[in-house]
């Protein structure tokens, strides 16, 4: 089954909800209201980002920064110290954030969505940790260690722990260092055990972790890295620590956040599921790169059908402003690919200022009131058994501007759904042959209208139907529309 995830923003939403009903909300005591929410979209997953317990040093460490805080003054005129917090990626500890509650609410809201038939994700940080983390104190050999020569040619890069002792922080090679962290050392095997123990002690309070920057734990993109400091890590982590897991909790879910084109290494590795970035880029590219999309749809269905598809996250861009007047199609596009779906806070609503995780506060934003139930039609629509396990063949379509048109089918041995998009600015005619064409009406379902409403012509087997300017549609028989 290809299950649908949504991502909240953990504290983020605990201070709105604290807000908007006047009280103190914590985890146990989230109102009957979200969980309705939760019930009525249809989600598999809620994942809550950001849970653990953060780190002082990345609180200053935000307070003090001259990006962020020009990052924060776009959003808002004035912000207010307390609204900036920790980085919920720079973790102290695998406990939950008091923000958000005692320790044991955080099984009540599990046991909240269990009776709601829904399961919970949550974050695991496998590449660095907090500066003030607990673990460094007994155990400094958990992280990379850098020379003073090393540390005196790029200052930045690490942290003096003790004198003349410094700490490298943590890092993507391509990206500055994130000061408020420290790296992990792979090429320990303490490392490998104390890393692992976390991973089993989270697996007991949730069905599904979402791991940060999953690639960077690779044996080759370690030793790359981190090799000519600390040497090379003695084997690779994922495969023994995803086996500790699965050996308790069979059925426990693993999301990878992963780049470069190391989806398919990590699903080897055991990962059920992997980030597709190069769907997300060709999508939201401008124009979008159709071609390129198509072909990545064509790929082998082992590792399609273990992808997590999303038009945005909390490290994106919102898609309603990187897709504009494409969203929608956009959405009904990623919600019809085969795999994992991924749907974020605000998404529904249309919020375009992307949210820095060091801010607490989301700023208000208008948002068209009829875009939640247009996605609630397209969740009801992709539940469907067709959807949720049926396959994936790209269709040949002909239209004026095939640069801005996308078709696939998705099918199963009961049954089809032809899945069709228009992300030009103009209204286009589409064509398109299938073999396998049922006979009779079509039922429609469309990002623009009611059921229904779109027309379509059968002529010696090619269908054509005309789509308005960024509209996408799905035809298909057996109540497919939602009206």
């Amino acid at each position: 089954m290809f299950p649908l995830v949504y991502e909240i923003n953990s504290r983020v939403w605990i201070r709105q909800l604290s807000e908007h009903f006047q009280r103190p909300v914590t985890l146990a005591t989230v109102p009957d209201s979200e969980f309705a929410f939760f019930r009525r979209s249809g989600f598999d997953y809620v994942w809550l980002m950001g849970v653990w317990r953060t780190s002082v040093y990345s609180e200053a460490i935000a307070r003090s920064h001259q990006g962020l805080r020009t990052t924060f003054l776009e959003l808002s005129d004035y912000v207010d110290p307390h609204d900036i917090v920790a980085s919920p990626y720079a973790i102290a500890d695998y406990r939950l954030n008091p923000f958000l509650g005692e320790e044991e609410e955080l099984e009540v809201f599990r046991q909240r969505l269990q009776n709601e038939g829904i399961r919970l994700m949550l974050d695991f940080v496998p590449n660095h940790m907090a500066i003030d983390n607990r673990w460094l104190p007994d155990h400094p050999e958990f992280f990379v260690t850098v020379s003073a020569e090393e540390q005196s040619v790029d200052p930045e890069s690490s942290f003096e722990y003790r004198h003349n002792h410094f700490l490298a922080h943590g890092r993507d090679p391509y990206f500055p260092a994130w000061t408020d962290t420290l790296q992990l050392n792979y090429a320990h095997y303490g490392t490998h055990d104390m890393m692992t123990e976390n991973l089993v002690s989270i697996s007991r309070q949730c069905d599904a972790v979402r791991c940060d920057v999953a690639m960077l734990e690779l044996k080759s993109v370690f030793d790359t890295t981190w090799g000519s400091l600390c040497g090379s890590m003695p084997e690779e982590f994922w495969p023994k620590a995803i086996s500790a897991v699965k050996a308790e909790y069979p059925d426990f879910i693993f999301l990878a956040e992963s780049y470069w084109n190391k989806e398919w290494e990590l699903q080897q590795h055991g990962f059920d599921f992997t980030y597709d970035k190069p769907f997300y880029n060709y999508l939201t590219g401008h124009p979008v790169q159709m071609a390129k999309l198509r072909g990545h749809l064509e790929g082998e269905w082992g590792y399609q059908s273990r992808l997590c598809r999303f038009i945005e996250n909390h490290d994106e861009a919102r898609a309603a402003r990187k897709l504009g007047p494409n969203h929608l199609a956009g959405a009904l596009v990623m919600l019809s690919a085969p795999g994992m779906h991924l749907v974020h806070q605000g998404q529904l609503e249309g919020y375009r200022s992307k949210l820095p995780v060091q801010l607490l506060r989301q700023p208000s934003e208008p948002f068209n009131s009829e875009q939640p139930e247009i996605y609630h039609r397209m969740f009801t629509l992709t539940a469907h058994e067709l959807f949720r396990t049926g396959g994936l063949e790209t269709l040949d379509v002909v239209a004026p501007e095939t640069l801005h048109c996308l078709g696939f089918r998705r099918f199963t041995d009961e049954g089809a759904a032809f899945v069709l998009a228009n992300f030009s600015s103009t209204g286009i005619e589409f064509s398109f042959r299938h073999e396998e064409l049922p006979e009779g009406e079509f039922d429609v379902f469309s990002t623009h209208h009611a059921s229904k409403t779109v027309v379509i012509e059968r002529e010696d087997g090619m269908v054509r139907i005309k789509l308005s300017p960024h509209e996408a549609v799905v035809l298909g028989h057996g109540k497919f529309a939602e009206n």
